[in-house]
């Protein structure tokens, strides 16, 4: 059985905003380094990413690769590797657990076996890099916040105006 590398970081904030950022495989360019695009192939029910084809440009290694992803209730996410140049296989999760008030520790776990022949500790030390890497992009793409339309609470419904704050329209 392959060995796997694992790495948890603590996020400020709720698990559903941090499952958003992950499950949002179109800005994955915007804050991961390694992911130069990224186009869901295939979604569940849900409209959850089923099956999601990545192009990779880790500096040495280039690899365009399809992956798998399973979601288990909100707060975990899999993958495995359905297609790569470079891999033999790839199996990896995020998994979300509360930290505390507004805040989520998140797990990643990584298996990786490459088709070039390296050795078990430059293996590992590279899913390390992977991981923390991923994990540091999240964090700071969660925390920085969206950057979308700032949502007005449901106000309009009563038929009364927002207040309108300095700054804003």
């Amino acid at each position: 059985m392959a060995e796997h590398t694992s790495s948890s970081i603590t996020i400020e904030a709720a698990p559903a905003d941090v499952m958003a950022v992950i499950a949002d495989f179109a800005r994955y360019p915007d804050w991961t380094g390694e992911v130069k695009e990224a186009e869901v192939l295939a979604t569940d029910a849900q409209g959850r990413a089923e099956r999601v084809r990545l192009v990779m440009d880790a500096g040495a290694i280039k690899d365009d690769q399809t992956l798998a992803y399973t979601w288990t209730g909100a707060d975990k996410v899999s993958w495995t590797l359905v297609k790569s140049q470079m891999l033999r296989s790839l199996d990896g999760s995020y998994a979300l657990r509360p930290a505390g008030t507004g805040a989520t520790e998140v797990t990643y776990q990584l298996t990786v076996d490459v088709k070039i022949p390296m050795l078990g500790m430059i293996k590992r030390k590279a899913e390390k890099v992977i991981i923390d890497r991923a994990l540091a992009g999240l964090k700071k793409r969660v925390e920085s916040g969206p950057e979308q339309e700032p949502v007005q609470e449901s106000v309009q419904e009563s038929g009364q105006e927002p207040a309108q704050e300095s700054g804003q329209e």
